[in-house]
């Protein structure tokens, strides 16, 4: 069973999830970053797996033909070990695609792989939302696939103000109509901090929510 505190710890062991400063696209100074490319063990792929099946098991109907999809380039492991994991786990036989940067001329050509996407309704995998941009992206691939977008799962939640008051995450609910399911937020990071006593990241953390969360 997935556990967010286990989860978290094994993102600090693959310095995945680090504290410090760090300048973000957007300019603001972050007192931690997320990269979910180190995640590259079978042991972390596995964990970040049964995270994002245990969300999807509890969202799919197999009589609905379910369909996953990851995003090149980060997001093909995570796709295909989520499936497998899913199936493994939890006996849900998923169909799942990602696509190509740069689309083939040759071979079956194109840009998409795996599933036929074409009138199927599709969660899509993901590590972190900042800005919405890659997501958004996503959709705009799922559309001209004649697919539709039923929903997101994310790693990590930073639950921040985006280009207004709402967060990225927001912001997509919003504009497509679709939940946003996430395996640990920025809340949790901070609640993981107070059972370690890590009084001086704990501080930082909480002053940067302060100043930019949301709810």
């Amino acid at each position: 069973m997935f556990n967010k505190s286990d989860f978290i710890q094994l993102l600090l062991d693959y310095q995945v999830l680090k504290f410090g400063e760090f300048t973000l696209k957007s300019g603001r100074v972050s007192p931690y970053f997320f990269n979910a490319g180190l995640l590259s063990s079978g042991k972390a792929l596995d964990m970040l797996s049964q995270g994002y099946a245990s969300v999807l098991a509890e969202q799919l109907n197999e009589k609905d033909h379910p369909t996953i999809f990851g995003a090149a380039y980060k997001g093909i492991p995570f796709v295909a070990t989520t499936a497998q994991t899913l199936w493994q786990a939890y006996g849900i036989d998923v169909a799942w695609g990602y696509n190509r940067k740069e689309a083939k001329t040759h071979g079956e050509g194109g840009n998409l792989v795996g599933a036929d996407l074409t009138g199927k309704s599709v969660w899509v995998i993901d590590d972190v939302m900042t800005a919405g941009t890659a997501v958004r992206e996503v959709v705009a691939i799922l559309q001209g696939a004649g697919a539709t977008l039923a929903g997101i799962v994310i790693a990590l939640d930073r639950k921040e103000k985006g280009q207004d008051e709402r967060s990225a995450v927001q912001q997509i609910n919003d504009d497509f109509g679709v939940p946003v399911y996430s395996l640990v937020d920025i809340d949790d990071i901070i609640t993981f901090l107070q059972a370690k006593d890590e009084s001086e990241h704990l501080a930082n953390m909480m002053a940067y929510r302060q100043k930019y969360g949301v709810q």
